[in-house]
């Protein structure tokens, strides 16, 4: 049994597979530099994206600013996102969120192994797939595939 890939269709995921990486990066550094201007802290640090080492006491502006930046970085790309790919918010929401981890545990040289990192991205990422698949499903619900289950 052969694996039959449609290279045009290959393409085209890899090439919106990388348009949506560089937006959610373009995305998490507006929003950070915003975050940092608005909590009036001194100095952006070019890493913020990929540090999970801060400790996380929600009196330390640094951690807050590095959440708060997360999550919202997170949903705005989830509707961006449903604009790019329209149906297929969930499959590039979590592909980019593993592209990430893998950036992030290169940049910092080990794997994220603290709980509250983890729980902020799984909290983004859920934000990410539950908005930007309402607002794919608002736009496109005429184009959406349903599943035929009668073969089941």
């Amino acid at each position: 049994m052969a694996l039959k890939i449609n290279l045009p269709e290959t393409k085209i995921v890899l090439l919106n597979l990388l348009i949506c990486v560089v937006v959610f990066y373009i995305v998490y550094y507006v929003v950070l530099s915003i975050c940092f201007a608005a909590f009036r802290l001194e100095m952006l640090d070019g890493w913020a994206p990929f540090d999970f080492k801060t400790n996380p006491p929600w009196i330390n502006p640094n951690y807050l600013v590095l959440l708060v930046s997360l999550e919202i970085t997170y949903f705005i790309c989830g509707l961006l996102f449903a604009l790019i790919v329209e149906e297929w918010v969930w499959d590039y929401a979590i592909t980019v969120t593993a592209i990430h981890i893998i950036i992030t545990a290169a940049v910092m040289s080990e794997f994220p192994l603290m709980l509250h990192w983890w729980m902020a991205l799984g909290s983004g990422l859920i934000l990410m797939i539950c908005g930007g698949q309402v607002l794919a499903y608002c736009l496109f619900k005429d184009n959406f595939i349903h599943p035929v289950l009668d073969d089941f």
